[in-house]
């Protein structure tokens, strides 16, 4: 158990699995989408993100639960995930040639400088949100052996039935032996959408009951788990005394969490940005570099972060390396377009290390 207070399996047939829903980005760059004749077009989704980036980068075997629609848009999305090693379980929906069910569909442009990033949805008859309890075989899917289960607050806000197939597929993992991870990612639009910040703190609180990793900041924190805000104030965005503040009142709520970890961002502009990241581990506090970011696209940042904190968790690394891997492998993140890794692990551990931009020849 060591130092981190978590019992991980040496081995299994897939060191990570998540659950959620696929998403396609269509992403027009520094143009507003208003003014768009063309985009780039990028695979997403919180949970899977996380199992792309620990495949492709960090090497591991992952998996990703989730649905896909019988479609030329699922069909786009289906070749991503195989290009990024992911192992898909996949329950499939036929889509009626007209109105879904549906892929949903993410729109974003950049920004740049003085002009803030722009993102919006279309979830409308998304076919992640249809999952249900009994749509995915755990027992066969746990029988060989899975080392790490991890899902998220956006996956369990989109339906009355997400929620109730997270807590299924971590009751499975409890009993399989597997750690159990959550990113709360909390996001008051869709929440408002299924019954508002109540329902939030109701159905998270079931969910969290599961979860040994939990990752979220302050505001994460506050609505998702309905507690009150930091007693002690943060003099900036960087300033951790505010996040530690809290971990009382969450470790009140949920005694059996052993870690909680979140990245520290102050935003100067669109593309520069000051990163670090904190975590709570075990009982102790640790604190990552402060970096200066020149940001190409920031979306994808917080779930690089996770992906950098697991593998090293899974790694066996100590503490405080993992927490570095996270922070260094969700500021690589940022300047690669696209919400998924194009980095290698050597450059992650440079970065960690301590390593500078400088050209490697």
């Amino acid at each position: 158990m060591g130092a981190i207070g978590l019992n991980i399996r040496s081995e299994g047939a897939l060191d990570f699995l998540s659950v959620g829903a696929l998403v396609h980005r269509l992403d027009t760059g520094v143009v507003p989408f208003r003014k768009a004749t063309e985009c780039k077009i990028h695979v997403s989704g919180g949970e899977y993100n996380c199992a792309a980036n620990l495949s492709d980068c960090f090497g591991l075997k992952t998996g990703v639960a989730t649905a896909m629609v019988d479609y030329p848009v699922g069909e786009m999305i289906a070749d991503r995930v195989k290009s990024m090693g992911v192992k898909p379980f996949y329950k499939h929906f036929k889509h009626n040639g007209v109105n879904g069910p549906n892929m949903a569909a993410v729109y974003s442009d950049r920004g740049q400088g003085a002009r803030a990033p722009v993102v919006f949805y279309n979830r409308a008859n998304e076919a992640g949100a249809l999952l249900k309890p009994g749509d995915f075989d755990w027992k066969t899917i746990f029988a060989e052996g899975v080392r790490w289960f991890h899902s998220g607050g956006i996956f369990a806000a989109l339906s009355e039935t997400t929620p109730e197939i997270i807590i299924e597929g971590m009751q499975a993992a409890k009993a399989a032996g597997a750690v159990v991870s959550f990113d709360l990612n909390y996001r008051a639009k869709l929440w408002n959408i299924v019954g508002g910040p109540s329902r939030a703190v109701e159905v998270l609180g079931r969910i969290l009951k599961n979860v040994d990793v939990l990752v979220g900041n302050e505001e994460d924190l506050q609505m998702g788990l309905g507690i009150p805000g930091p007693e002690v104030a943060a003099k900036s965005k960087l300033d951790p005394s505010a996040f530690f503040g809290m971990i009382n009142q969450v470790r009140e709520k949920l005694p059996q969490i052993k870690i909680v970890a979140t990245t520290l961002r102050e935003v100067h502009s669109t593309n520069r940005h000051s990163w670090s990241a904190v975590a709570w581990i075990n009982g102790e506090t640790f604190v990552a570099p402060t970096t200066e970011l020149d940001i190409y696209d920031r979306v994808g940042g917080g779930d690089g972060f996770a992906s950098g904190l697991f593998y090293g968790l899974l790694s066996g690394e100590e503490p405080e390396a993992a927490l570095r891997l996270g922070w260094a492998h969700g500021a690589l993140l940022t300047t690669f377009p696209g919400d998924t890794t194009m980095c290698g692990v050597e450059q992650v551990r440079a970065m960690a290390a301590g390593g500078s931009a400088r050209i490697q020849r």
